[in-house]
């Protein structure tokens, strides 16, 4: 088989505003077990969208943009539903970016054998291909925007932010999160961000200027991040997965505490997840335990033990059907961080 045999059939991204998943969500809540978790989790996602002082941060981990969720995520965006997103890298390059600059995921195969995937040139995500060539295309992109920008320290939210900016002019796509995000001012955050495409082009930018360059400051992030915690009247997180977006977003109590600003903990707590609690350190701590640390309340917080790509999509589509987001006031975040730093 050749190379074109593996990548013939692009992976589908889900619309939320093609389907009504009101009567599904109304189902579930009558229901047991995950489904009413699911149904409960939609009903305290409509009192953060409803409280208008309230700032939504999504976190995102995993393969789910990757896997048919993008398009989710963007709508949700563009319906005022998420302000601030902390992501993994791989979320916002890997994938997002990668898919603006008109590559695609495609459809595959857990059994297919690996060592012809790697002599093609193809990587795996579990039943999802992605072209190698396209991504390494994808990292030297990366390496062009750093290359065009003056020398110094950055956050991740600055550069993804140079990110929207160059493809605004160039985008192969409709809809990206980058851009969407740039155009409405909601920053994203990548704590890890070199664990991603864009580790590979930043470290190409370095190795051809030593003496003049970028960096991605982490702590910087952080501050940030905080920031906006400070300034917000009340929070809510929507989790995807676990991992360091999580814990980064989660942190921001106490690092305002440390600051000497006491802020309230985050009202409202989503996390979608299979993870497994009981061994303590894989991304599957619960929002009961993160109370402990004084980091989330739980007057309004819900575990949903699903694969995301399951739930994901009921949930966006009930919230955008609902639209109690019609009513939200823009909270713009980026503008403001953006004064602090100039």
């Amino acid at each position: 088989m050749e190379k074109k045999d593996f990548l013939k059939e692009p992976v589908k991204h889900a619309d939320i505003k093609s389907f009504d998943a009101t009567p599904v969500i109304d189902t579930m809540r009558g229901m047991s077990f995950t489904s009413r978790d699911t149904a409960a989790a939609a009903d305290i996602y409509t009192r953060m969208l409803r409280e208008d002082d309230c700032s939504v941060i999504l976190t995102l981990a995993g393969s789910t943009s990757a896997g048919g969720c993008m398009q989710v995520y963007v709508d949700m965006v563009k319906s005022n539903m998420i302000d601030v997103i902390v992501a993994s890298g791989a979320s916002i390059v890997d994938m997002d970016f990668f898919e603006a600059l008109g590559f695609k995921h495609y459809k595959g195969s857990p059994h297919a054998d690996d060592k012809q995937l790697r002599e093609l040139y193809i990587d795996r995500i579990y039943d999802t291909y992605i072209d190698e060539e396209e991504l390494q295309a994808c990292d030297h992109t990366i390496k062009e925007i750093a290359d065009r920008m003056e020398p110094g320290a950055y956050s991740s939210r600055e550069f993804i932010r140079e990110m929207g900016k160059f493809l605004v002019g160039n985008s192969k796509k409709k809809d990206s999160l980058v851009q969407v995000c740039y155009e409405q001012n909601v920053p994203i955050f990548c704590p890890a961000f070199t664990d991603s495409s864009a580790g590979f082009g930043l470290v190409k930018h370095q190795w051809d200027s030593p003496g003049r360059h970028i960096a991605i400051d982490s702590v910087k992030d952080f501050l940030e991040l905080t920031r906006i915690k400070m300034a917000a009247p009340s929070t809510g997180l929507f989790m995807v997965g676990g991992g360091v977006p999580k814990n980064f977003a989660q942190d921001t109590v106490i690092c305002a505490e440390i600051l000497g600003k006491e802020v309230e903990m985050h009202k409202y707590a989503i996390q979608i997840t299979v993870a497994d609690p009981r061994d303590g350190a894989c991304s599957g701590s619960t929002l009961k335990e993160a109370s402990s640390w004084g980091k989330v309340d739980t007057v309004y917080e819900q575990m949903v033990y699903a694969e995301a790509t399951t739930v994901l999509p009921l949930l966006g589509s009930y919230l955008y059907h609902k639209g109690d987001w019609k009513n939200r006031t823009t909270k713009e975040w980026s503008a403001m961080l953006d004064k602090v730093t100039a």
